[in-house]
């Protein structure tokens, strides 16, 4: 599933490409891609006529584009990628591709903007915008916690939070209402960076190793993103279909029995919630006291 750096890579290339264009046409190819938006397809495309796209947003792995127009409604256009959605800038012309599920048409004859997802688990709904915990954001979303990266993020108050929650420190890092945008490639990469176990108890954590730790995930999210994100299969590509290459980069996920980068111990996958965790023996030595 994309996370913070994929999609904002993506809220990135829509900034360039619609930001300020006006919407003529919306088609709903599936239904179950606005699935969310509970008045149906039909109302969904009647909502998005007329409206103008202003600057996207993000928050953690969810992006938004703010809807003008439209009376005084305060609405977004609120999509989440899912495993395999996909967000891309197409020619007027250009044949629709395979999975192609929700089209925008725009009044200036320009690019399309075409929402492609292959295992229809990703999601579009035009909502209302609502105050909520964490500020200004669409209404289904008040929930979620700021992510590393936004000036909302309050560091100390997540240090607080996350020590309350006792529980292993990669589970907590995955609680998008404790703290967004973080998933299982950068959960991993940032607790080697960190030296810690991914099973070590929240409460046993200092502030200052905190911090450290919100400045690794802070450095592996910023590397990506220069590298245009991590690409596994070719569900995940930017607006204009191009891959991201961060996974050349990757210290311990996925890298099984291959060398740590910084001692040489063959790295350990280790079973977490359905999925697997990376680590190193050596830098990350499983504490005696692991929540798993």
């Amino acid at each position: 599933m994309p996370e913070l750096p994929e999609v904002e890579v993506v809220r990135r290339g829509l900034e360039r490409w619609v930001a300020g264009r006006g919407v003529a046409r919306a088609e709903v190819l599936h239904p179950r891609a606005v699935r969310r938006h509970l008045p149906g397809e039909r109302e969904f495309e009647a909502r998005l006529v007329g409206r103008t796209i202003d600057a996207p947003r993000r928050r953690g792995k969810y992006l938004w584009l703010p809807l003008k127009g439209g009376g005084d409604a305060d609405e977004a256009l609120l999509a989440h990628l899912g495993m395999s959605g996909q967000l891309l800038i197409a020619d007027p012309g250009s044949p629709a591709e395979k999975h192609l599920r929700v089209r925008l048409i725009f009044a200036d004859g320009g690019p399309e903007l075409r929402f492609v997802d292959q295992r229809t688990f990703g999601h579009l709904l035009v909502a209302p915008m609502a105050d909520g915990p964490f500020g200004h954001v669409p209404e289904p979303i008040v929930h979620i916690a700021p992510d590393p990266m936004e000036a909302a993020f309050d560091e100390d108050a997540f240090a607080r939070r996350l020590r309350a929650r006792r529980t292993g420190i990669k589970r907590a890092l995955l609680d998008q209402s404790l703290i967004s945008g973080v998933g299982n490639i950068y959960a991993d990469e940032a607790l080697w960076r960190a030296r810690l176990h991914w099973a070590r108890p929240t409460e046993t954590l200092t502030r200052p190793k905190i911090g450290e730790l919100v400045t690794a995930v802070r450095e592996v999210m910023t590397s990506a993103l220069d590298q245009g994100g991590t690409s596994f299969d070719h569900l995940y590509v930017n607006v204009n279909g191009e891959s991201g290459y961060f996974d050349r980069f990757l210290a311990v996920y996925g890298r099984r029995d291959e060398p740590c980068p910084r001692c040489g111990t063959p790295v350990r996958r280790d079973a977490f919630m359905n999925r697997s965790s990376y680590s190193c023996p050596r830098c990350q030595p499983r504490p005696r006291n692991a929540r798993v």
